[in-house]
């Protein structure tokens, strides 16, 4: 596994649950990092407080991802403050709301995709140029989903084809990026709570439910996800690409 130290991340939704145990082990990993956030920006504020405390360099940006114009100001921004990018995260994404077939109309349609597939858009051809020009090759890792292998439960119907796409968006970039030295990876968490995901949209007895199937006996943390995380960015100059590393405590195997 590479050295983290002094390398470039820009992390996108990381002002909470998963982006923001993320971006918190990469700081102490040694990485100097660009906090993308949505609307909260308490999260970034603390993160950017450890970095600086560690003798790293850190800032944030507020950003539609959705929007292209944003997208592009926010990375550049990243880009610049940074002076490069070598890990690129795409970790925004949500479900918004559960809603099955019969309830789901076009505007819902578009907005659960944009959310989770044009923002990883928009957010990873700002960053290409950058990407390209990192001297000891990049890594890319793209938040998808255990919804994404296994369908999701109902209600999830949007979220989770967007989830799969995902999936076969990471093998088809990891393809086409691989002559530019870049890597690209996916990880599918399942039940992880902790996270305003699961908070908004999973019931109490539903996680204990599903918790009851999980060989591992317990839900996941977003500690569990920014451990794998932070292995597949140290892979910048590794073999692993094209991959996706399940978390999920055993509950989906392949």
């Amino acid at each position: 596994m590479g050295n983290l130290a002094g390398k470039k991340v820009f992390i996108s939704a990381a002002d909470q649950g998963i982006g923001r145990a993320t971006a918190e082990r990469l700081i102490q990993a040694g990485c100097d990092i660009y906090i993308h956030y949505h609307s909260a920006e308490d999260g970034p504020k603390e993160l950017i407080a450890l970095a600086h405390s560690l003798g790293q360099k850190a800032a944030s940006g507020k950003a539609d991802l959705i929007l292209p114009a944003e997208a592009e100001r926010c990375v550049l921004a990243g880009a610049e403050f940074l002076g490069g990018i070598d890990i690129l995260i795409n970790n925004a994404g949500g479900i918004v709301a559960r809603k099955w077939l019969g309830e789901i109309d076009g505007q819902f349609w578009r907005t659960v995709i944009d959310i989770n597939m044009t923002t990883m858009l928009n957010v990873t051809q700002s960053a290409l140029p950058f990407l390209k020009a990192a001297s000891e090759g990049a890594s890319i890792i793209n938040l998808a989903s255990l919804a994404g292998r296994s369908g999701g439960h109902s209600g999830s119907l949007v979220y989770s084809t967007t989830k799969g796409a995902v999936l076969t968006w990471t093998r088809s970039l990891a393809a086409e990026l691989g002559e530019h030295g870049i890597r690209v990876n996916a990880v599918a968490p399942g039940l992880i709570l902790g996270t305003n995901f699961h908070n908004r949209h999973t019931t109490k007895a539903s996680a204990e439910e599903t918790i009851k199937s999980i060989p591992l006996g317990r839900a996941g943390t977003p500690e569990d996800v920014a451990r794998v995380i932070t292995f597949l960015a140290a892979e910048y100059d590794g073999f692993v690409s094209g991959a996706t590393i399940d978390i999920n405590g055993g509950i989906y195997r392949m």
